[in-house]
């Protein structure tokens, strides 16, 4: 049974690490990322509908994202998905194709990006303890398991903890870093 809480546990902070991996990407560094569009949604006939799946995304010159849809009827839906967004990128739709220019960080602007970033591996902390407390407690309920198995099971949760918090630590670095690279 303690194997089983542990193997639950590595599951979910997988999960919660996975999730950091993808709001991480898209956050702008500067240059151009197709990647920074993952949450934009547009309404594609009445249904919310990911912009990766009604258009194609590319980089041009390394600041600009140009997004050419493959229903072309479509190109004012994503105008206004790409507004709504709040990416900070105002979308120059020229009938055929919509570009963003991804504008240089500034020295503030860097500061803030870091700033959302170490929120957003704090939030991946949160739930990786959190899962931590619900393993524990799981383990502690179960009375089949003696008090060796049970002290083993949360060393081995504990272990768990620290090494997914540790590469939490090393992703938000890294993005620091890719940020406030000029």
């Amino acid at each position: 049974m303690a194997y089983q809480i542990v193997e639950t546990s590595e599951g979910r902070m997988e999960k919660a690490l996975n999730h950091l991996k993808e709001e991480l990407n898209t956050i702008r560094t500067g240059m151009a990322n197709p990647n920074m569009l993952d949450r934009v949604m547009v309404d594609y006939y009445g249904s919310p509908t990911p912009l990766n799946q009604i258009a194609r995304i590319s980089v041009q010159e390394g600041r600009i994202l140009v997004i050419k849809p493959f229903d072309p009827n479509s190109l004012k839906d994503i105008e206004r998905a790409c507004n709504t967004a709040d990416l900070g990128i105002a979308p120059q739709n020229d009938g055929t194709v919509i570009r963003l220019t991804v504008p240089q960080l500034t020295g503030e602007t860097r500061k803030e990006m870091t700033k959302k970033v170490s929120k957003m591996a704090e939030e991946a902390k949160v739930q990786c303890r959190n899962i931590r407390r619900d393993a524990n407690t799981a383990v502690k309920k179960d009375e089949t398991m003696d008090e060796d198995v049970q002290k083993d099971a949360e060393n081995e949760i504990q272990k768990l903890t620290d090494r997914y918090i540790k590469q939490i630590d090393e992703l938000a670095n890294k993005k620091s870093d890719e940020i406030l690279k000029v």
